[in-house]
């Protein structure tokens, strides 16, 4: 049937539509009954709008979902050949929907959407538009970059939201907005060949790191966070984050980006208060050393009574200084050592993502 149907369509028009870049868009979804079906609808309709310039396939991943996600997302796939619902039997959290994504799309690119359309439909466009012009291997959505927006975000999720990705940015050092989004752009066989490990939202931030491991180009455009539709009456979201386990991922992903500063900066820290604790018994030793007579001893015994009259009038100040410097010298080491661990790691990657890829593995 299949083949008759293609041969019905003339030579030139079937080289056309081969000749179309294939696009898989993405979007897992946990415990959304309420507005899945009316958001897939409005993703399916944009991508029609641009039929004439790409082939495109829907993969949307019902992540354990409670409610009835999962039955009206088969439902509206009923019929739709290029519209594909994959199911988790429990929660496995967002990083793994995506990874069990990544591996069943056919398009040459991969567009993550969020199901909540708190990006609209029309940063398809602009993502697509981006990698391939650029020819990227990612491209993000940045609602913090210089022309992005963000609009009715609750004051929690926002705080939580900007103060995470300007630590990331930090400790990224790339000079991007916006690393804790899921709504990016892929090159689909870079990312297929990353080997991704995360099962959270600290994705995010791994696919990045490894994707400037490998020296990717990444590239970042204007986006529109935007949760009014969020604020309807029949509709009221409740925000996914949960405090605690973000605040720990984000952590977590910085130190995956440079481990070696939460060892270095407080090291670095402890070894000021060393220097202030050894300088304060280095003055005051002086002090009592210069108000001791010549005739009390030797050079070496008014020393010894110098540093115990000092140490008697504050022992506090000696037990600082020297924990402070111990666990400075402790830091500063690990801190090295943890560079020098990333190093290593960052060549075993890029060495076996390599031969992976001149293998022709399928990552899984």
């Amino acid at each position: 049937m299949a083949k008759k149907v293609l041969s019905s369509i003339p030579q030139n028009e079937r080289k056309k539509e081969s000749a179309k870049p294939f696009v898989s868009v993405v979007a897992p979804a946990f415990n959304e009954a309420a507005i899945i079906e009316q958001n897939l609808t409005k993703i399916c309709t944009y991508m029609e709008t641009l039929a004439s310039q790409y082939q495109w396939e829907l993969i949307v991943v019902n992540d354990g979902s409670s409610d009835d996600t999962g039955e009206i997302a088969d439902a509206f796939a009923a019929g739709k050949d290029n519209v594909t619902i994959l199911h988790h039997f429990v929660n496995l959290n967002v990083g793994q929907a995506l990874r069990y994504a990544f591996n069943n799309c056919r398009g040459d690119y991969i567009v993550v959407m969020d199901i909540d359309l708190s990006y609209s439909p029309e940063h398809i466009g602009k993502l697509l538009d981006t990698i391939i012009e650029t020819r990227a291997k990612v491209v993000l959505a940045s609602p913090y970059m210089k022309g992005g927006q963000i609009s009715k975000i609750p004051w929690l999720r926002k705080t939580l939201s900007i103060y995470a990705n300007k630590f990331l940015s930090y400790t990224a050092r790339g000079g991007f907005s916006t690393l804790t989004g899921m709504v990016r752009a892929y090159d689909t066989i870079f990312v297929q060949s990353l080997n991704l490990k995360s099962m959270d939202i600290s994705i995010s931030a791994e696919i990045i790191y490894k994707a400037m491991v490998m020296g990717a180009r990444i590239k970042e455009i204007p986006a529109h966070l935007d949760w009014s539709s969020q604020k309807a009456k029949d509709y009221k979201r409740k925000s996914s984050i949960k405090i605690k386990r973000s605040i720990i991922a984000y952590l977590l992903s910085g130190f995956i980006f440079r481990p070696f500063i939460f060892f270095i900066l407080p090291g670095f820290l402890l070894t000021i208060l060393a220097f202030f604790s050894f300088s304060w018994v280095f003055i005051h030793t002086v002090e009592q050393f210069n108000e001791l007579p010549a005739s009390f001893g030797s050079l070496g015994i008014r020393v010894s009574a110098g540093v115990a009259a000092a140490y008697q009038f504050a022992p506090h100040t000696f037990i600082i200084g020297g924990i402070s410097l111990i666990l400075a010298i402790q830091l500063i080491s690990l801190g090295f050592l943890a560079l020098q661990n990333k190093k290593y790691f960052e060549e075993l990657f890029h060495l076996g993502t390599n031969i992976y890829k001149s293998k022709g593995d399928k990552f899984v």
